[in-house]
C-alpha cells in the first residue's frame, strides 16, 4: 500500500522537482505550503494525550449525575441516554442545561462540541438555541436560552430564531459575547449590542451530525465550525484582545418558547493546547483577571451598526496569504523591470566602447 505523504514531505523527498524550478515559483510552493500547515493547524487533531477528560462529556456519559464525583450536573428538561444529552425535547416551554463540575484551570484550550438540531418545524418555526458557556457561575437558570444574562465569562450562542427579524441576517446564526456581569444580553434584539462577531450556518435538521470548534489561546478567541460532518472547518469568528480567567466553568443549556426543537449534545472534548507563556504571563495570578475584550469600539457600539459585527476583527489567514503573494508579486516586478533597465544601460554604454 501507497504510503500517504503531506505536501511538505513530498517536497522534502523530491530534491529534483524543486531543483528544476524558478526561484519566484519556489518562493510561491513554499508561502502555499506555510499557509497550507497554517490552516490545518488552526484546529487540533484530536491528540488523546492532550485530551482533558475531566472537562469533557463523551459516551456514555458515565460521569454524568448528581453524585459528590460526578463530573456533569444536570437541570430541567435535560435527558441522558446512551446516545446523547438532550437539553431540550420538541416541545413548548422547556428548558435544560448541564454542567461540568470541575473548574478549568488551563490557560490554553480548545472545546469541540458535536450536537444536533432538529424538530418538526418548518421554516422560522422553530427555536429557540442553545448556548455554551464557559462561566464562573454553573447551574443558575435563566432567559438566555435557559441560563442567566448578567454573566461573567464567556458565552457562544447557537440562535436558531430570529426575534429581531432584521433582513440583513439569516438564521440560525452563531455570536460570541464575553461579560463581566454588566451586560446582559438582550435577546429580543438576538444579542446584537454585545456581541464580539458571528455567523450564519445550515445546521438544523441535517441527516448527519454537526460540529462546533471554540478555542482560545494567547487571548485569541477562534471559532469555527462543521456542518456537512467532513472535517472540512469553516471559520466563523475571530478575534484579538480576549481576556479570560482561569478557574471558571464549561456547560451547555437551551430553551423553547412558543416554538421548539430537540436540541442535543453528543459530545463535548476539551483539549489543552500547549503553548508557551512569557515569564510575566506565567507568574500572573490567572483566577483573578476580569472577562474583557481590547478592541478599537465597545461591544455597545453595535447598537448602530446594522450588521452587529466588529469591523476591527484581525486579518484571516487567506487575507495574511494574499497580503504575502501580492508583497512577493510587487517584488519579482522590481526586479523584472530593474533587471531590463539594467541591461538597456549595459547596451547603451557598450556603444560608447
Amino acid at each position: 500500500m501507497a504510503q500517504e505523504r503531506s505536501p511538505a514531505l513530498w517536497l522534502h523527498t523530491q530534491p529534483s522537482v524543486t531543483r528544476k524550478m524558478p526561484v519566484c515559483h519556489r518562493i510561491l510552493l513554499l508561502l502555499w505550503l506555510l499557509h497550507f500547515s497554517s490552516v490545518y493547524s488552526d484546529i487540533t487533531d484530536g491528540n488523546a494525550e492532550h485530551l482533558k477528560r475531566e472537562h469533557s462529556l463523551i459516551k456514555p456519559y458515565q460521569g454524568v449525575g448528581t453524585s459528590p464525583s460526578s463530573q456533569w450536573d444536570f437541570w430541567g428538561s435535560t435527558l441522558v441516554t446512551s446516545q446523547y444529552v438532550r437539553l431540550t425535547p420538541d416541545e413548548r416551554s422547556k428548558q435544560g442545561s448541564i454542567w461540568n463540575t470541575v473548574p478549568c484551570y488551563l490557560k490554553d484550550w480548545e472545546m469541540h462540541v458535536q450536537f444536533k438540531i432538529h424538530g418538526s418545524g418548518k421554516k422560522n418555526l422553530h427555536g429557540d438555541g442553545f448556548a455554551i458557556w464557559y462561566t464562573k457561575e454553573r447551574l443558575h437558570p435563566g432567559t438566555v436560552f435557559g441560563s442567566s444574562a448578567n454573566f461573567h465569562g464567556l458565552a457562544i450562542f447557537i440562535d436558531t430564531y430570529p426575534n429581531d427579524e432584521a433582513p440583513d441576517r439569516s438564521f440560525p446564526y452563531i455570536s460570541a459575547m464575553v461579560n463581566n456581569g454588566s451586560l446582559p444580553y438582550d435577546h429580543g434584539k438576538d444579542g446584537r449590542s454585545t456581541e464580539l462577531g458571528g455567523c450564519s450556518v445550515e445546521i438544523r435538521n441535517k441527516d448527519h451530525d454537526t460540529y462546533l470548534a471554540v478555542r482560545y489561546s494567547k487571548g485569541r478567541l477562534t471559532i469555527m465550525v462543521d456542518v456537512d460532518d467532513k472535517n472540512d472547518w469553516k471559520e466563523c469568528i475571530d478575534i484579538g484582545g480576549v481576556r479570560l480567567p482561569t478557574g471558571y466553568y464549561f456547560g451547555a443549556s437551551a430553551a423553547t418558547g412558543d416554538l421548539s426543537d430537540n436540541h442535543d449534545i453528543i459530545s463535548m472534548k476539551m483539549y489543552q493546547l500547549m503553548v508557551e507563556h512569557t515569564p510575566e504571563e506565567d507568574n500572573q495570578d490567572w483566577t483573578k483577571i476580569e472577562p474583557s475584550v481590547s478592541l478599537l469600539k465597545s461591544p455597545k457600539d453595535n447598537i448602530d451598526d446594522p450588521t452587529g459585527n466588529f469591523r476591527s476583527t484581525p486579518l484571516t489567514g487567506w487575507k495574511v496569504f494574499l497580503l504575502l503573494l501580492c508583497a512577493l508579486l510587487g517584488i519579482v516586478v522590481c526586479a523584472v523591470v530593474g533587471a531590463v533597465v539594467f541591461q538597456k544601460r549595459q547596451e547603451r554604454n557598450k556603444r560608447f566602447y
